[in-house]
């Protein structure tokens, strides 16, 4: 924008707003112009605030929401993946509480043959971020130059690489807003986050697994199925691949939640054990990676594919290549057991007989929250809940729910209100939820 005064460019600015409240359609030029003021810091946050609540309650058309997101990703740099010949697929999901199928996914992919360009932040995810959980194994990495993510992903064929501040500096300005404006599940604002970061990275396409529920921070199932169409259009219109699997997240997703405790279940699913909802998440948008790779022919090849690379041990042999590459101590992977364990553990007991209709997730994140909360501020690795017992599931009063892991008996009481909160039981078995709600393609 060349306007002389900063008087200017505000009174500009306020004309693109009121266009957006009245509901039309931004051009690529002011599209472009709103970026560049972000950017420059030109705009007043209130301004911008006012023009994220105009999105939120006037949508985006499918040519607006694909010029954002491009002047997103360019507004820092686009890392440069030419020298990995082979396919690069981002995997992303919307956050789900106790979801840990993306480690095992990154995996079963690089053992593949596909490298999975991932940038995380700290606040990715609901409650605890993949780099949590990764933080929780002893000398692991994530902060490095861009040059050590490139060579690792042409080496390993993953990495995990927190997002440095030349990668979509606009989206980071317009993302904190987003949090303090109530407008984070807004489709378009949605779609050009997160094309902008997995498209920053290097993919040449994109897996997105949109979760729904009471574990997520989208809440309506339409809405998902909304957020899902416009991804994977405007990532055509942007001439990439995409798949969106729309999922159910209104219960935590395995049997753990808590940073080490997901490692170690994370292990054991790479084993190919552990809870059978996990396992067909796993499958299910494995073989969508794999598809959209082109390094398998058919929708039974990928099956194939992931069930041998979990069984013979190349998937947890490629996890712990990429930990011990990233500085990670690799003896915890091999011998999960010797982790220091919280010092107490109690069960969340059934307070009568039944059969469970409800385990909130979002409860759950928050009590687990709570009791990994150090008095230093840092993260509790050891803390946590296990053996997490399953909508649909019979119970008998005085069996656990779940077991709850401490260190700080301080922080009990407090986690215990939203874990037995969390909780809903009643004497006839409920009609369970469909796991894989739509795909769209």
């Amino acid at each position: 924008m060349s306007l002389q005064t900063s008087q200017d460019l505000v009174k500009r600015f306020s004309t693109l707003v009121e266009k957006k409240v009245c509901g039309e359609e931004l051009t690529e030029g002011e599209v472009r112009d709103i970026a560049d003021a972000v950017i420059a810091k030109q705009i007043p946050e209130y301004q911008l605030s006012a023009l994220l609540m105009a999105i939120y309650f006037q949508n985006m058309s499918i040519q607006e929401a694909s010029t954002w997101t491009e002047e997103l990703m360019m507004s820092g740099d686009v890392i440069d993946t030419k020298g990995i010949s082979c396919p690069k697929i981002g995997r992303c999901s919307t956050g789900g509480v106790g979801d840990k199928s993306a480690f095992v996914l990154v995996a079963i992919a690089a053992v593949c043959g596909i490298a999975v360009p991932t940038l995380v932040d700290s606040c990715d995810g609901l409650i605890i971020s993949d780099i949590d959980k990764l933080s929780s194994i002893p000398g692991f990495d994530s902060k490095f130059e861009t040059k050590k993510f490139q060579k690792q992903l042409k080496k390993v064929g993953c990495c995990y690489y927190e997002q440095p501040e030349n990668i979509v500096p606009a989206d980071v300005i317009l993302d904190n807003i987003r949090r303090t404006t109530g407008t984070v599940s807004s489709v378009p604002l949605m779609t050009g986050s997160i094309l902008a970061n997995k498209l920053s990275s290097g993919a040449d396409g994109v897996v997105i697994d949109v979760k729904w529920g009471n574990g997520s921070f989208i809440k309506d199932v339409e809405q998902a199925k909304q957020l899902g169409r416009m991804i994977t259009r405007v990532a055509r219109s942007l001439n990439k691949k995409c798949i969106a699997v729309v999922t159910d997240a209104n219960q935590p997703l395995g049997v753990t939640v808590g940073t080490w405790l997901e490692i170690e279940e994370t292990i054991e699913l790479l084993q190919g054990h552990g809870d059978p909802e996990m396992q067909d998440l796993i499958l299910r948008i494995g073989m969508e990676i794999i598809r959209l790779a082109g390094v398998a022919g058919s929708t039974l090849s990928a099956k194939q594919m992931i069930i041998k690379k979990l069984s013979d041990g190349s998937a947890l042999n490629k996890f712990k290549e990429m930990v011990g590459e990233q500085g990670g101590d690799t003896s915890y992977i091999d011998n999960p057991k010797k982790y220091p364990r919280a010092k107490y553990s109690r069960k969340l007991s059934a307070q009568k007989r039944g059969y469970i209709h409800t385990v909130n997730a979002g409860m759950i994140a928050r009590g687990v929250s709570i009791l990994s909360q150090k008095k230093d501020g840092t993260i509790d690795h050891a803390a946590g809940v296990s053996g997490i017992m399953k909508v649909g599931m019979q119970i008998k009063q005085g069996e656990p729910l779940i077991m709850i892991h401490y260190n700080d008996e301080a922080n009990l009481e407090p986690a215990l209100e939203y874990f037995r909160e969390a909780y809903r039981l009643a004497p006839k078995r409920p009609v369970l939820n469909e796991l894989i709600v739509e795909r769209i393609a």
